[in-house]
């Protein structure tokens, strides 16, 4: 299970620890990564995804998970979601 949001794409980073002496460790940057469950009003039920702390504000400043992956280009998502955003473009088109 990797520490990548699947919104945001943050992961992992590396640096140092660098003490008084100036002596340097390395250390990784781990990201504030949940599993949150998340509505989807197109498909009209949750969806559980990978968030950081910064998916879940960008998901709610946008106007939530449906207007977030419409808007977003496909490259740039987590192939997980690309097949979801897949299902919530076909329940949109049918809608209307």
């Amino acid at each position: 299970m990797s520490r990548r949001c699947q919104i945001t794409g943050k992961g992992v980073m590396a640096g140092n620890n660098v003490s008084h002496a100036h002596n340097k460790t390395r250390r990784r940057f781990l990201p504030n990564v949940q599993k949150t469950s998340v509505l989807s009003e197109s498909l009209g039920r949750t969806v559980r995804l990978k968030l950081s702390a910064a998916g879940i504000r960008t998901l709610e400043k946008v106007g939530g998970l449906d207007a977030f992956l419409l808007a977003t280009p496909s490259a740039r998502l987590d192939p997980a979601v690309r097949k979801l955003k897949r299902q919530i473009q076909k329940k949109v088109a049918a809608a209307g």
